[in-house]
């Protein structure tokens, strides 16, 4: 096989590895470890964040691109090694083909039949318009009043499987944290029946389509799956880009007043003038041109859908820094006040030290807060631009995408739900856990707010 390294790939792995550098010194303050451990000595909190580390999981493996090997033609002998247009995931090897098994149009959940009537012929060789059978779904049943009992027999061993991975994935914590106080039980609960699920849905589709297919016959519970390197990448990426540009302002507005105050807040009242929706689509319109114009840019379609991805990022992240900048300068204001920045300047003490070691570390809790707050919201505005046809590339998946074409869907009779509830189910569980451990976070680093005992 053949690595490619998208610009998204390599940017993902900066952003999990600063991460973990982050909080790794983050550990030498005595204070901020106490306030972490407030966040995860709750049970909710351990359960949703072990909910993320899944889905950074998946994107993870979604974002090693490789090219397969194709074997040499026939007849030919060729030290050369050529190598397969089509650009795969470590996730697609993983799922054993899903996005590979594609049926007519739509079927409907561990569906034996598609959903739509087509013109078949019958065994007398006459003309009939019946409900065709799917070419992969059932396909090893010899009666199709078998299905479920074949379901039920194929999932013993699928969730014995699940649970084997779950003790290869558990065992080696509880030897390593048996003495920890933390409630790692609730992680370990959670580990355990995400990887039962994960097994099951793998093992069983490969005879049925769990969640049903769409209008092209894709695999829905496939395109869920891929959706998720989109939803982790856009709201992470477009916070830490946003984050740069609040914090630098903000600071630098609430300590140096006078006419940089002015300047700032005249940006971010200018830019909350201008309605959200509109000046994003705008720009994101904008780049498309851009990548018509310069084709010879972007050779791939991949290349192509990757970078119309990073540029959706970046605009996101542009334009969602206001509401950041003015809590960042209010804090500023009210901390330079404060006795012991004022004693700094009165022993002549720079400005940018004073920035970096009395101004910058009491606004890491706000910092903080809006980065999980944030994730979450533009997790749900990535979709909503997708729905209005200005996210990210159709070629590309996305839980916006999936609505999008749903929503003409729901209004037949009988409806297709299928689509739609896949990306909302999904969707819906990111989002939780990301808002339910925002409010733990909160909480903790917030100073007007503590964790109380009821919340364990």
């Amino acid at each position: 096989m053949k690595p490619v390294i998208l610009w998204s790939d390599a940017l993902i792995f900066l952003l999990v590895a600063a991460l973990v550098l982050f909080f790794w010194r983050l550990r030498r303050d005595p204070q901020t470890r106490d306030r972490w451990r407030q966040v995860f000595a709750s049970r909710l909190g351990m359960a949703a964040f072990t909910v993320i580390l899944a889905y950074v999981g998946v994107a993870l493996l979604d974002s090693l691109h490789f090219r397969r090997a194709l074997p040499p033609p026939d007849g030919v002998s060729t030290g050369e090694v050529f190598y397969d247009n089509q650009v795969s995931s470590v996730l697609d090897t993983l799922t054993a083909g899903m996005g590979e098994r594609f049926e007519r149009t739509y079927s409907a959940p561990f569906a034996l039949r598609s959903f739509e009537k087509q013109t078949l012929k019958d065994e007398a060789g006459n003309t009939v318009r019946d409900f065709p059978p799917l070419r992969h779904a059932g396909a090893q049943l010899a009666d199709p009043t078998e299905k479920w009992a074949d379901v039920v027999r194929r999932s013993a061993p699928a969730l014995g499987g699940g649970l084997a991975l779950a003790v290869l994935l558990i065992l080696p914590q509880w030897w390593l944290l048996r003495g920890s106080s933390l409630p790692w039980a609730s992680s370990w609960l959670v580990q355990g029946i995400l990887a039962c699920t994960a097994v099951w849905l793998v093992s069983i589709s490969r005879h049925y389509h769990v969640l049903g297919t769409d209008l092209g016959g894709a695999d829905v519970l496939y395109q869920s799956l891929k959706g998720v390197r989109t939803g982790v990448l856009i709201g992470a990426l477009s916070t830490l880009i946003m984050l740069p540009i609040a914090v630098t302002l903000g600071v630098c507005a609430g300590y140096f007043k006078g006419w940089v105050d002015d300047a700032v807040q005249y940006l971010y009242t200018t830019l909350s003038s201008i309605p959200g929706i509109l000046l994003i689509a705008a720009a994101v319109l904008l780049f498309q041109v851009y990548i018509d114009l310069n084709p010879d840019a972007f050779p791939t379609g991949l290349e192509k859908a990757d970078a119309k991805f990073i540029a959706l990022c970046f605009i996101l992240g542009v334009t969602s820094w206001s509401t950041l900048c003015r809590l960042i300068r209010a804090e500023t204001l009210k901390i330079s006040q404060l006795g012991y920045v004022q004693a700094a300047h009165a022993f002549g003490v720079s400005h940018g030290r004073i920035l970096l070691r009395h101004i910058l570390p009491n606004t890491v809790h706000i910092i903080l807060i809006t980065f999980v707050l944030d994730f979450s919201a533009l997790v749900l505005a990535e979709a909503v631009l997708s729905y209005i046809g200005v996210g990210v590339d159709p070629s590309m998946g996305s839980w916006g995408n999936m609505i999008n074409g749903a929503r003409s869907e729901l209004s037949r009779e009988p409806a297709i739900w299928w689509t739609l509830s896949g990306a909302f189910l999904f969707m819906f569980l990111l989002v939780l856990s990301a808002n339910l451990f925002a409010d733990l976070v909160r909480d903790a680093f917030d100073p007007r707010t503590r964790l109380g005992p009821e919340a364990a």
